[in-house]
């Protein structure tokens, strides 16, 4: 590393004003296995089979009839499979669309609504009509159910984060299976998953998942579109995130759903640089796919899990602002884990607070990183450009440590 990067950088540096911490969970390793090697297709099937604790998806198109209406069958069928999973010992916790599509056809709308204020109408109907199938359906089992309705704000702030995920913690503690879904009563177009896919894979990280199970109207993955000729189904993906753009998928969903093979596949990114095996099929496979069985496709890990403050960091926190590198630092900053010094920053951008989650991008405008940073953005241009023993006898000793420790700093 030359000077400047060296002045940058810390290789050990502890922060001056600590960044808000998210959460105290430790490093787990998923599964049963844990090295960093490549996962077999063995190996992660039998991992998502030996899962303590599992993250199940179901998306609208899954529970409903292609009229609209809630089809009950299916909703009890998936409860079975999923009871069946709790009362063998191990944590389940269901992210299930359904609630605009369970809603738009008792209020007498031949297809769903495109307009918001309808569809939040449409799902404060239709979300009590799902959850008290869902009750009537676990209970047959003798599994209680609990409703959590989260909004992309939720997991965008460390303290509602916390707050979701001490809830989640405890409803688990308690042989609850949580039912999570958006708050599309009340969401925004502006700030929202869209989908609840993405919901998922940030559930499984806020939960520490041992594995994510992607429910969807088709039976897996393929080469291209399921009808198109030479289409072939791909049982096993080693490495999601090589090869996510050889593969060639719809970006829409169906009717009644909001989601498509795009974000499913972004879904299972997210699972796999978390450390988190996935498989995803069809509803109907459920049960086979929770034991481990050759359905649907199965996605690999990619890395171990990291701490869950940050997996936060990288996934879910909402950056207020941006810190631009210069070139020494930038580099410093992609090579690995190294806090970020003032004297490495050109510039501060943005209205932020300690604690804050900003970017850090290089001279070009590129982002390089996410992190927590130490110091109020008012606070930041008094110390740009100055190295440690600089700003301790210019500014004082609470300002002599890093502006993004490298504990809370995450390669983007």
């Amino acid at each position: 590393m030359d000077e400047s990067a060296k002045s940058a950088v810390g290789d050990s540096a502890v922060g001056g004003k600590p960044a808000a911490d998210v959460t105290d969970g430790s490093a787990a390793v998923v599964g049963v296995r844990s090295g960093i090697g490549a996962w077999t297709a063995e190996e992660t099937r039998r991992a998502i089979a030996a899962a303590k604790t599992i993250v199940v998806k179901v998306g609208s198109s899954s529970l409903t009839q292609p009229s609209g209406h809630l089809d009950v069958g299916k909703l009890e069928a998936l409860a079975g499979a999923l009871a069946n999973v709790r009362l063998a010992g191990a944590n389940v916790v269901l992210v299930s669309s359904g609630a605009i599509a369970a809603g738009f056809g008792p209020l007498g709308f031949a297809s769903r609504p495109t307009d918001v204020a309808t569809q939040q109408a449409c799902a404060s109907v239709g979300q009590g009509l799902l959850m008290a199938q869902y009750e009537m359906a676990f209970g047959r089992y003798g599994v209680r159910v609990g409703q959590l309705l989260i909004t992309a704000g939720d997991t965008m702030q460390p303290q509602q984060y916390r707050s979701a995920r001490r809830t989640m913690a405890t409803m688990l503690e308690l042989g609850v299976v949580p039912i999570v879904n958006e708050n599309d009563a009340l969401a925004s177009n502006e700030i929202r998953f869209g989908d609840n896919d993405r919901l998922s894979a940030l559930i499984a990280n806020m939960v520490c998942a041992d594995a994510l199970v992607l429910l969807t109207d088709v039976d897996a993955l393929y080469t291209a579109p399921p009808k198109e000729p030479g289409s072939r189904r791909i049982p096993f993906v080693p490495n999601v995130t090589a090869m996510i753009d050889e593969i060639r998928v719809g970006g829409t969903g169906s009717g009644v759903g909001t989601g498509g093979m795009v974000t499913k596949l972004e879904a299972a990114r997210m699972a796999a640089v978390s450390g988190i095996p996935a498989v995803m099929t069809c509803a109907s496979n459920a049960g086979p796919a929770l034991m481990g069985d050759g359905v649907g496709t199965a996605f690999a890990p990619v890395k171990q899990r990291g701490s869950a403050k940050r997996l936060w960091i990288k996934f879910a926190s909402h950056p207020q602002g941006t810190l631009v590198a210069d070139a020494g630092a930038a580099a410093a900053v992609r090579a690995g884990r190294a806090s970020l010094l003032a004297a490495g920053v050109l510039e501060a951008r943005g209205d932020f607070a300690a604690g804050d989650a900003v970017w850090i991008d290089d001279e070009a405008g590129n982002h390089l990183a996410r992190g927590l940073v130490a110091y109020d953005s008012e606070e930041v241009p008094d110390m740009l450009g100055r190295n440690t023993a600089q700003l301790r006898r210019l500014l004082g000793d609470e300002y002599a440590h890093p502006l993004v420790h490298r504990d809370n700093l995450v390669l983007v």
